[in-house]
């Protein structure tokens, strides 16, 4: 998935299994009200409700907001243009071939080992 910029400004993601409208919130920099706007217009945001319609949020919810966040408040997207960049990238890239997907391990691996060094 994309992560914006201004993401790497944002918290950490705890290592919780749910997250509440107001974790969420703080965790993505959106006010609750954005959230639930959203949800109405990007499908693949579904958060888990329970009692009294509370929504619990998981791990991929709060990656999915930030990467919505990032698409309109800092690439300047429309809500339209958004979700039209989600769908795209969700749906599988039939020109990916072995090799390009060889090549891309390759150079991730590459770029771990340099931060590995980095660390040590």
């Amino acid at each position: 998935m994309l992560e914006a910029s201004n993401n790497n400004e944002l918290p950490t993601i705890p290592g919780k299994r749910y997250f509440t409208i107001g974790e969420v919130s703080e965790l993505c920099g959106v006010k609750p009200h954005v959230l639930r706007y959203w949800e109405q217009e990007f499908t693949q945001l579904k958060p888990v409700k329970r009692r009294g319609n509370r929504r619990y949020y998981q791990r991929h919810d709060v990656v999915l907001i930030r990467e919505i966040r990032g698409l309109l408040y800092e690439q300047g997207f429309t809500i339209g243009g958004a979700r039209q960049r989600l769908e795209a990238n969700a749906k599988p890239n039939v020109e990916t071939t072995a090799t390009d997907k060889k090549q891309l391990i390759q150079e991730l691996l590459t770029e771990l080992e340099d931060i590995r060094t980095l660390l040590v």
